[in-house]
């Protein structure tokens, strides 16, 4: 049971982070799925895609949940019955969940060098204090990335976007946290942003401050 990692930010909010390295029959056989979800990601056409569906409900085992307690919303964003917020994410052969008895927002990515050619697509006032030239610039792009896409499933909110809505103040990769901020519709809400680096990826969650 690949477990790669558990935080505990404060008394009330829980992250799991699961390494993916079963198989898909693996992962799938110990698993009570519900005819929807079995539906849905037998639907699945990459192998990649239905190991990270299937390690989710595997973390949400390790919460002491199963798949018939998560729902979804009109917005695709996912919800527990006992009224816990969750937010849930998977990128390539990693996974995570955050609990928390408030909001929460968490991503997963992949450092990769193309995140460079989409920075001006979801970043404007970040640009002030990035230096492009440095080593870490993929590094520091990826955590901005990752706070922007958090705070997005946060909110499950049309019509905001990274660019101009969403706001990551100055940070060093040492820090391994922030201040992030939404500013939409003339509503302005502040967030405390951690991150953490391992093996070539990056994830960040987001509270309110």
């Amino acid at each position: 049971m690949p477990l790669y990692k558990t935080l505990d930010p404060n008394s009330q909010t829980h992250v799991k982070i699961w390494k993916i390295t079963e198989t898909y029959e693996d992962l799938l056989q110990p698993l009570s799925l519900k005819p929807e979800s079995l539906e849905r990601v037998s639907g699945m056409k990459s192998e990649l895609h239905q190991r990270g569906f299937l390690s989710v409900r595997h973390l949400l085992r390790a919460f002491g949940y199963t798949d018939l307690d998560l729902y979804y919303d009109e917005m695709g964003k996912p919800h527990l019955k006992d009224g816990m917020h969750i937010s849930i994410t998977h990128s390539f052969t990693f996974a995570a969940v955050a609990i928390s008895d408030v909001e929460v927002g968490i991503d997963i990515e992949k450092q990769r060098d193309k995140i460079a050619v989409i920075a001006h697509k979801f970043i404007d006032y970040e640009f002030d204090y990035l230096n492009k030239y440095a080593d870490d610039y993929i590094r520091n792009l990826t955590v901005i990335w990752c706070v922007k896409e958090s705070l997005y499933k946060l909110f499950a909110t049309p019509g905001m976007l990274f660019r101009e809505h969403f706001f990551v103040i100055p940070f060093t990769l040492e820090d391994e946290e922030t201040i992030s901020w939404i500013d939409y519709k003339g509503q302005k809400c502040r967030f405390n942003a951690s991150f953490l680096e391992f093996e070539g990826f990056t994830c960040a969650f987001t509270l309110p401050s």
